[in-house]
């Protein structure tokens, strides 16, 4: 059964930093890229960065260019989210999704992932 717990969410104040976690179980972590999404209410869910298996590639959503950094640790089964600079529309459920490398490239695509965690909520405030 495959299981993605996220941790890490939670208030800050605009500027500020947080750090989620995304820890994987019940797959073989190595043989999948992980991405981050988010959502917001009443908002469709966004991607907003994916780390290919191995760390060989990575994609930002043009709102995470510059602040957030996504990485990896294959001997942990967990993926992170460095997120800095906060703002007030980074307030969001952010989510962890799993898809096997041997599948098509997902991108940043959320209909192409098979795995999701519950969630983790990101609050921004001024």
């Amino acid at each position: 059964q495959v299981q993605l717990v996220e941790s890490g969410g939670g208030s800050v104040k605009a500027g500020g930093s947080l750090r989620l976690s995304c820890e994987a179980s019940g797959l073989r972590f190595r043989d999948y890229h992980m991405a981050w999404f988010r959502q917001a209410p009443e908002k469709e869910r966004e991607g907003v960065a994916i780390i290919k298996y191995g760390s060989r590639d990575i994609e930002y959503a043009d709102s995470a260019k510059g602040r957030f950094t996504i990485s990896r640790d294959d001997a942990k089964n967990t993926v992170y989210l460095q997120m800095n600079s906060l703002k007030d529309d980074d307030t969001a459920m952010y989510f962890c999704a799993a898809n096997v490398r041997f599948s098509r490239w997902p991108g940043l695509d959320p209909r192409l992932f098979g795995y999701w965690g519950q969630g983790t909520q990101v609050t921004v405030s001024s």
